[in-house]
């Protein structure tokens, strides 16, 4: 009888303290925007995807989520919670044009995770990695140096076969002839089996980047696909959407394990792409502002996070929000809390915590949502973005600017500055500049006609000028002893009384405030 009972006892230990710890799963596609995802508003052209779409019931799905416009930048302000001016990785590591490597003494969320509870988190990154070239070999172990405890997957970027493939595990380089979706998921679940801690685990799937190389049977619907170079070339979507069914089936494969093992119900599961998709496989008519631009295409991106973290799950948020707020989100979703208090003030961190949303305790993180890429050989798609939620404003590295209202124009068709701006758009206009000037402390932003002071119709019945203003600000119509306040980006009232045309406002910091007069209010940048 004991015989019995003791493997019982064991049984019934492993159950309870998988149902008792808490586990986060980061999962992200390789160039996957929103449009290929039937549960999203702009969808297309699709396919069935029904494991991606069991997150929905039990989690949020994020409306306007923003990445970088290339994998290696994500990843890393993923990973630091940095945006790429302040990482360095701009564009992508070894790819076309190229990208700094991460320093990997940036901090991490692994890292941060063995300074909250050293030895309490089991950390592993599976997939792809591609923050630092392969060589010289010692590169090869960076996972570690990041602070994960295990790495298995391709190192660098765009796999050549997804059938024959360099696999390195824990910086030792060999070879894997199982098809790249299947080896990472049977990883995943291999991991995941070992585990006695609570656990964080980066799944960095290739798919469905391309080469878009037909999947194993049984894991695509589509019958009439040959698998022929030929064939992909001459129709790369229909690959890509077999691509797409292998990656959700094998997610499905993932779920069923954490099911099977009592952990599904404690496990908080997150779905990004990195970037939009590839301009082979584009569903917009100019294939120019895909993946690598900073137009919506190559930065929407699918968001959802799922899991027993969430509060009135089944949500759909408007929020903004970055692929950059995982780091701090992730951190709270273990249950640290004051993270930041290990930042180092020269080190700053972009990154915004989610956990308002999934606690259905905030509407909103952040009003805004930032964007850049740039290259080692700088091109013409170099530039940052900066919208809110409505306007968005592109700035390129050519000193051009473009400005869009996403509203009602989600593809950027009409660029508003080849016009005239009403004052609802100039004030977003200036708003935007200002913010972006902030962020960057440069203040070559702004550069448009619309920004030369000269005095603009305002619904509210009076406008502000110059603006951008230096020292002083100036009404019209006059209002003589009428009480004006003005405030800063925090809210903080920085003046409020009369006759503010009398005013010298040359101390002020450079940046946006807000003029309020009775209730009405306009935007004003200070140079």
């Amino acid at each position: 009888m004991k015989s019995y009972l003791l493997p019982l006892f064991f049984c019934c230990l492993i159950a309870t303290t998988h149902a008792q710890q808490r586990n986060v799963i980061l999962i992200i596609a390789d160039d996957l925007g929103t449009d290929y995802l039937g549960c999203y508003e702009d969808h297309q052209d699709t396919v069935a995807m029904p494991n991606i779409r069991k997150l929905l019931s039990r989690g949020v799905r994020f409306s306007n989520a923003m990445s970088n416009p290339v994998c290696s930048a994500t990843r890393a302000g993923v990973l630091t919670g940095r945006y790429s001016f302040r990482t360095g990785v701009g564009g992508v590591v070894g790819g076309q044009g190229g990208s700094s490597p991460l320093n990997t003494a940036e901090l991490s969320i692994p890292k941060m995770l063995n300074l909250y509870q050293p030895n309490g988190f089991a950390k592993a990154n599976i997939g792809k990695w591609h923050l630092q070239p392969a060589m010289p070999v010692s590169n090869l172990n960076n996972p570690a140096v990041m602070g994960y405890d295990y790495f298995a997957g391709n190192f660098i970027g765009q796999l050549n076969s997804f059938y024959n493939w360099t696999k390195v595990t824990n910086g030792v380089s060999g070879t894997s002839t199982t098809y790249a979706t299947t080896e990472t998921t049977n990883d995943a679940i291999n991991w995941i089996a070992a585990q006695t801690k609570p656990y964080f685990l980066w799944l960095a799937y290739n798919a469905p980047h391309s080469p878009y190389h037909l999947p194993p049977a049984g894991l695509y619907s589509d019958t009439g696909l040959s698998g022929t170079t030929q064939d992909i070339m001459a129709n790369p979507k229909s690959y890509f959407k077999a691509s797409l069914e292998a990656l959700d089936h094998e997610m499905g494969r993932l779920f069923d394990a954490l099911q099977a093992s009592n952990q599904w119900e404690n496990t908080d599961v997150i779905f990004i792409g990195d970037n939009g998709n590839s301009s082979n496989t584009v569903q917009i008519a100019d294939k120019n502002r895909a993946k690598g631009t900073i137009y919506q295409y190559g930065v929407h991106v699918p968001f959802i996070i799922s899991g027993p973290s969430i509060v009135q799950p089944g949500r759909v948020s408007p929020a903004l929000v970055n692929t950059a707020d995982l780091f701090a989100t992730i951190l709270e979703l273990f249950g640290y809390a004051d993270w930041n208090t290990q930042i180092p003030a020269n080190k700053p961190v972009d990154s915004k915590s989610i956990l308002p949303i999934l606690k259905n305790e905030s509407t909103t993180v952040r009003p805004w949502s930032f964007t850049e890429i740039f290259k080692l050989t700088p091109d013409s798609d170099d530039g940052k973005t900066m919208r809110n939620t409505v306007f968005k404003l592109l700035h390129f590295d050519d000193g051009h600017e473009e400005f869009y209202n996403l509203e009602n124009d989600p593809e950027e068709l009409k660029n508003l500055l080849n016009g005239t701006l009403t004052a609802l758009e100039h004030d977003n206009y200036v708003y935007l500049c200002g913010e972006m000037s902030s962020l960057l402390s440069n203040s070559a932003f702004c550069t448009a006609s619309v920004a030369t002071g000269e005095p603009i119709e305002n619904p509210n019945g009076f406008t502000a000028y110059p603006n951008p203003f230096e020292n002083r600000i100036q009404l019209t119509p006059a209002q003589g002893n009428t009480r004006v306040k003005l405030l800063n980006t925090f809210g903080q009232t920085v003046y409020a009384g009369q006759n503010i045309e009398n005013q010298d406002f040359s101390t002020l910091s450079p940046g946006v405030y807000l003029l309020s007069i009775d209730g009405k209010s306009q935007f004003l940048l200070k140079q």
